[in-house]
């Protein structure tokens, strides 16, 4: 990411895991904001681990914040790890544009990076996986699920 947002963060409060501590947990309620600080996080979504996180400055619960929605995946320490906890993270962004631009462009690099391995993956598909794909692409673009 182009906007490294730590520095930005420094005066939010600091919440320290233990290896195996949960952040979050899929379905809880969301409405923070976290922000990697040091260590390292998995990220677990319906028990397949999507991503771990190891980079200062990494954001965590973008995607329940911005969609006002519950958590959709479990994060869990693996090492002693520090994270910044933004709470009302909707307010904190409205009076933090360069925060509010860097999850923006970290929501763009994701779904980027996701559009262009469906584009992979469809190239490779035979006729049985190609329906899948249709959904794939359609949950992507925005379209109807099928």
């Amino acid at each position: 990411m182009a906007t490294n947002i730590l520095p930005l963060t420094r005066g939010q409060p600091l919440r320290t895991l233990a290896p195996g501590d949960l952040l979050i947990e899929a379905g809880e309620a969301g409405g923070e904001l976290y922000v990697l600080e040091k260590g390292r996080l998995s990220v677990i979504r319906d028990g397949v681990e999507i991503a771990e996180l190891t980079e200062p400055g990494a954001m965590i619960g973008e995607m329940s914040v911005l969609l006002g929605e519950d958590h959709s995946a479990t994060v869990k320490a693996v090492e002693p790890s520090d994270v910044r906890v933004i709470e009302d993270a909707v307010s904190f962004l409205e009076r933090t544009p360069i925060v509010a631009l860097a999850v923006a462009t970290l929501a763009c690099e994701r779904l980027n990076r996701t559009s262009a391995l469906l584009v992979e993956m469809r190239k490779q598909a035979g006729k049985t996986e190609q329906g899948f794909l249709e959904r794939l692409f359609g949950a992507v673009s925005g379209g109807p699920e099928k």
